[in-house]
């Protein structure tokens, strides 16, 4: 997957390697800080994701790089198929289709248009249907997932309890 950016240049969507762990630890380091600086400081804390994780990502396929001139600058986990922690929602999901989640989105911040990237990419996937959710101090996320045409269904919780704010989006 392609995107041009003037400030950034091409943005290219990949599986992750078990090779990129150390770039992928130094995104996720620099969104943390990124998220505690814009008053989100317990979403991920100062250790999620794990590394193992992320291993796991690259072991099922799941997790992908966002790159700009070969240098990871953001990543994501694409998970097709029933998420556990979606099955109940305080509110009502857009429908039953099938879906795939989008978890684990982090940038290290040098280059905007992220999730619009990664939306293109489920779309050349040939995923129809996309969910997400965020922590309720994630402003910046909130702000990111509206604007690439999220729609707010309501609150899902983690698998410890946690609630989270979750959208839903149909790709035509």
């Amino acid at each position: 997957m392609e995107r041009r950016d003037p400030e950034c240049g091409r943005l290219i969507i990949r599986p992750t390697v078990r090779e990129d762990m150390p770039e992928l630890l130094r995104v996720y380091e620099a969104a943390r800080r990124i998220m505690r600086e814009s008053g989100n400081p317990n979403q991920w804390g100062d250790t999620h994701p794990p590394r193992e994780l992320l291993e796991q990502d690259v072991s099922d396929g799941t997790g992908y790089a966002v790159t700009n001139n070969g240098r990871i600058v953001a990543a994501f986990a694409l998970i097709p198929g029933d998420d556990p922690t979606y099955r109940v929602i305080e509110g009502a999901w857009l429908n039953d289709k099938p879906y795939a989640a989008i978890h684990r989105v982090g940038s290290d911040g040098t280059c905007s248009g992220i999730l619009e990237a990664v939306v293109r990419f489920a779309k050349e996937q040939g995923i129809r249907e996309l969910r997400i959710d965020t922590h309720e101090d994630n402003r910046l996320m909130q702000h990111v997932v509206r604007k690439n045409g999220f729609r707010y269904c309501g609150i899902i919780h983690l698998l410890n309890g946690d609630p989270r704010l979750a959208y839903q989006k149909t790709i035509v």
